[in-house]
């Protein structure tokens, strides 16, 4: 199981209070169990859900070490720190530019404090229990700020042709942080603009836009990132060759889908682990920038990109 702060956690996954009885948990996880069980309507998934809700707060030895914020069967919840996003071996890197998730993670740390009340003093704002017990939508913007610095990890191995541009701010909406991009790439097979998310839930393609339970009513990913991008492009003049959603492998089964065009520029859903195959080898019937256009490219870029 994921171990996302968006992620439902065994406490939901078996639909009671965290504040059950040893007995009222039980029964819960044997109704689980019966409604989710293939034979009676459910999925594979769902009862391997239960019975992993279970493992985590099955006995009371195990619901008082989930309790205190750590998982049973693993260590402590990763999102402590901002992770470095630093390449891995000593091979030449992409270059980098702004804080990958930053700006989130500044965005969390103000919501959770007030979440909490004023003068209550957070010794850990990360720690897992508080985490797990904050309002959804406050968890959501943790689970984006991991999400946007594990891609950076990702693309930071692209090598010394690619330039990135991390938390990139655009004119998009209200113009505010909110309407950002989270990463501009640019390298030999093109400009592709992304967004890193986790909603917690598998997410579907519908009519041209990714849908799914862990989505609010009227969000539209992929409309909102192409009109980020078009900001960008009129300000930098420059067009970008694909619009990019990077989610966690888990999220959707196809590994890389192609959503549709927007105003001639392919739409793309795609497995984080999937992202740098797709940035070395770009897509087709896309044109790829030749060398001199790529540092034209580059330097009009880094002359117009803002950071949020």
């Amino acid at each position: 199981m994921p171990d996302s702060p968006i992620s439902a956690t065994p406490y939901e996954i078996l639909g009671v209070n965290p504040s059950a009885t040893d007995e009222e948990l039980r029964r819960a996880y044997r109704r689980s169990l019966r409604q989710s069980h293939p034979d009676t309507g459910g999925t594979a998934t769902k009862f391997a859900t239960a019975q992993w809700a279970w493992e985590q707060i099955g006995t009371p030895e195990s619901r008082a070490m989930y309790d205190r914020g750590r998982m049973s069967t693993t260590a402590a919840a990763p999102w402590s720190a901002p992770a470095a996003h630093r390449p891995s071996g000593s091979r030449p890197h992409a270059r980098s530019y702004g804080h990958p998730g930053g700006w989130r993670r500044e965005r969390f740390l103000t919501l959770v404090r007030e979440w909490a009340g004023r003068g209550v003093v957070l010794d850990d704002p990360y720690d897992p229990a508080l985490v797990r017990s904050a309002p959804r939508d406050i968890r959501h913007v943790l689970a984006d700020a991991l999400a946007e610095e594990a891609t950076a990890r990702v693309v930071a191995d692209l090598g010394i042709a690619y330039t990135i541009w991390h938390d990139v701010a655009t004119d998009a909406g209200n113009g505010g942080p909110e309407a950002k991009i989270d990463h501009i790439v640019l390298g030999p097979t093109g400009l592709f603009a992304l967004l890193s998310e986790d909603w917690g839930d598998p997410v579907l393609v519908r009519k041209g836009e990714i849908v799914g339970e862990g989505l609010v009513e009227g969000e539209r990913p992929m409309h909102d990132l192409a009109a980020r991008a078009r900001s960008v492009a009129r300000a930098a003049r420059v067009k970008f060759s694909a619009f990019v959603i990077v989610v966690p492998d888990d999220a959707i089964d196809e590994d890389l889908t192609v959503i549709g065009r927007t105003r001639g520029v392919p739409t793309v859903l795609v497995h984080r682990s999937r992202l740098p195959g797709l940035l070395r080898s770009g897509l087709e019937d896309t044109r790829t920038p030749g060398g001199n256009e790529l540092f034209d490219l580059r330097t009009r870029l880094q002359g117009t990109i803002r950071f949020v």
